[in-house]
């Protein structure tokens, strides 16, 4: 095996690998289960503290 064959297939298993991670995120950020707690976390900033 050559250099350029080894990184060669680091490329392309980084590339599956990250792409994956980055399906895996967008899978449980539009989960349809997870609405709720993503719309009561985007509307933190909104409420007002009691001090």
């Amino acid at each position: 095996m050559t250099y350029e064959t080894i990184a060669r297939i680091a490329q392309q298993g980084g590339l599956i690998y990250f792409g994956l991670i980055f399906l895996a995120g967008c899978a449980y950020a539009l989960w349809p289960t997870n609405r709720d707690v993503f719309m009561h976390a985007a509307r933190l900033p909104l409420e007002e503290e009691d001090l």
